[in-house]
């Protein structure tokens, strides 16, 4: 609207003086100018209020500017650039998620990546389609045989979310240091279950 009116008194300032009637009219709150009509409110100008002195102190400068802003005001948001999978792969996602037939690691892990995709769906950090092929590639790798290549696939999963995400890069470390701990904890336990004599010593 603010271009068809800039361009009307840019029309008018070019051939002097209007030969036919021109419309002031407010649509939506804003006015605009026009040959015909106006379907709501306005009103129709004089002679006298289209003489080019109306126009004369635009400067060249603020007429491009004042179009600038109209075309990136009217111009569509710049797509983010977050590739996320689909509806139909996050359900596939949570069956396998819930399956029975995997052990805690795997089942976690799983739900994990139906969360992250979500964050994804969300505009969370800044995925490729590249990122989900190894995410995709870990969780296949959640069924096999070899603890070690869970374990691994995992990983390379969690380093993908980590760099594309840093808040679930942030998660993600730390949990792990909350694993360490336990897992110190749990050998400490052990070691004095195994030598009840170094336990008693102070």
């Amino acid at each position: 609207m603010r271009q068809m009116g800039l361009g009307w008194m840019l029309a008018l300032t070019v051939s002097g003086a209007a030969a036919q009637q021109v419309w002031k009219c407010e649509v939506g709150g804003k006015v605009h100018f026009s040959d015909k009509p106006c379907p709501q409110a306005g009103q129709p100008l004089s002679e006298r209020n289209l003489q080019p002195n109306v126009v004369e102190a635009l400067k060249p400068e603020d007429v491009q500017a004042t179009l600038g802003r109209a075309s990136a005001a009217s111009a569509p948001p710049a797509p983010s650039g977050n590739a996320c999978p689909g509806d139909g792969e996050i359900r596939g996602m949570e069956v396998r998620a819930n399956s029975t037939t995997l052990g805690d690691a795997e089942r976690q892990f799983l739900q994990d990546e139906v969360r992250r995709v979500r964050q994804c769906r969300a505009g969370q950090g800044r995925y490729r389609e590249a990122d989900w092929v190894i995410s995709r590639e870990a969780q296949a790798a959640q069924t096999q045989l070899s603890d070690r290549a869970r374990y691994d696939a995992r990983l390379r999963a969690e380093a993908m979310h980590s760099a594309a995400d840093p808040d679930e890069g942030d998660r993600i470390a730390r949990r792990r240091i909350a694993e360490e701990r336990m897992q110190r904890r749990q050998l400490q336990l052990q070691r004095r279950s195994q030598n009840p004599a170094s336990s008693a010593n102070p």
